[in-house]
């Protein structure tokens, strides 16, 4: 066989070659992966939907203000059990999973606008700690204008730990301009992060969480402490 021809060959060979192991990544490797990528998104986007319903649903149960606090957040507020640690007050949940400060905005007339709660409580962006101040201002302009008789209570972002403990310095000076928003718009503002903090590590407490960021019962315990003054607080000063 000439050479020519044996080169041919063996080019034509690494080809195919390789055209099979494109295949093979693409629909052996690249393809299910895909798949449960767009599996788990539409599996995120479906329980999104539902707790909007669920939103439009009580909504239509309750007549204006007869809620006396709706929690307004991400996943530390949706995996709130509210009737454990507020049982005082009748509560309505509005925390979803992953929720950033955008996420809420969009959702802001169908999580507390037509709801109308005497008090909303409002711990949001640690899912957008580098972002949250793009539109966090314009959460507040939101409430203020449509709800006017809504006692607002902005809490700060918690501490963290594990590998996201890093981001503390972050969330700390992040509360700070939190705090400050709230004195402009004449909100109440409550302070966990310190409280959840441990100083010696600058983490937040072992027994606070169970994967550095989501809070155990304890966690929750030391945030309903510090809020539940500030909800009285805030019915008192409504009844006036």
């Amino acid at each position: 066989m000439k050479k020519k021809t044996k080169i041919i060959l063996s080019i034509c060979a690494a080809a195919v070659f390789l055209l099979l192991c494109g295949a093979y990544v693409l629909f052996g490797v690249l393809m299910p992966q895909w798949e449960a990528e767009e599996d788990l998104h539409n599996a995120v986007q479906e329980y999104y939907n539902n707790k909007l319903l669920l939103y439009y649903a009580e909504n239509l149960d309750y007549a204006d203000y007869e809620i006396d606090v709706a929690f307004l957040g991400d996943s530390l507020t949706d995996g709130c059990d509210l009737a454990k640690y507020y049982p005082q007050f009748k509560t309505a949940n509005r925390g979803i999973g992953g929720e950033t400060t955008h996420g809420l905005e969009k959702r802001l007339k169908v999580s507390v606008y037509d709801l109308k709660p005497k008090v909303a409580v409002m711990l949001i962006g640690g899912n957008n700690l580098d972002t949250m101040f793009e539109n966090y201002e314009n959460i507040l302009k939101g409430l203020q204008e449509n709800v006017p008789d809504t006692k607002i209570i902005l809490v700060s972002l918690t501490a963290m730990g594990d590998t996201f403990a890093e981001k503390n310095p972050l969330a700390a000076y992040n509360n700070v301009k939190i705090r400050l928003l709230a004195e402009k718009y004449g909100f109440d503002f409550v302070d966990v992060f310190s409280l959840l903090l441990d100083t010696e590590t600058n983490a937040i407490r072992a027994e606070y969480t169970n994967d550095g960021i989501h809070l155990t019962e304890k966690g929750y315990e030391v945030l309903s402490g510090a809020i539940t003054p500030a909800i009285e607080k805030a019915l008192q000063e409504g009844k006036k």
